[in-house]
């Protein structure tokens, strides 16, 4: 399915840019159930849609939009910003041989997009740990509404 995603990135990623500008649109009825109780079911169901159309990993921090609809933390060394320098000759992973390499993916899936410039070539931060297993979809809504990220840490 990855691949398929990756084909099909360009209207993929509208339905997504649509379905992100719904949530935002809810957001003052997502702020007053409260983002912590909405969390759960939401990453669940990220998990099952993203899981199957983009081989999601879940980590809480989604930035396909930027990596042409291809997971980064499908790459065995967690890389979020390119490739590693050991993709092979055919385009696949020096880690896993059989497996194309996603940022190799993600290139094509960027150039699908047809935007000026390429996302891709954005710096993206870290993986903070904390949020795996989280919504992607509530964090985007609170970064948007300007809401300061809290994490709850958990014991």
């Amino acid at each position: 399915m990855r691949s398929w995603s990756v084909r099909n990135a360009r209207w993929l990623k509208r339905v997504y840019a649509g379905f992100e500008a719904v949530l935002v649109w809810f957001s003052p009825l997502l702020r007053r159930i409260g983002y912590e109780r909405l969390d759960r079911p939401f990453a669940a169901i990220e998990k099952l849609t993203k899981g199957v159309l983009l081989d999601s990993q879940n980590c809480g921090q989604c930035i396909v939009g930027f990596t042409g609809l291809s997971c980064p933390m499908n790459c065995p060394k967690k890389l979020r910003n390119g490739p590693c320098g050991g993709v092979r000759p055919d385009g696949n992973c020096e880690v896993t041989p059989d497996m194309p390499c996603v940022w190799v993916l993600a290139w094509e899936g960027n150039k699908r997009f047809r935007e000026n410039g390429y996302p891709i070539q954005t710096v993206q931060p870290a993986v903070d740990n904390r949020l795996i297993g989280k919504s992607a979809w509530l964090r985007e809504v609170r970064l948007r509404e300007g809401v300061k990220e809290s994490v709850a840490h958990e014991v």
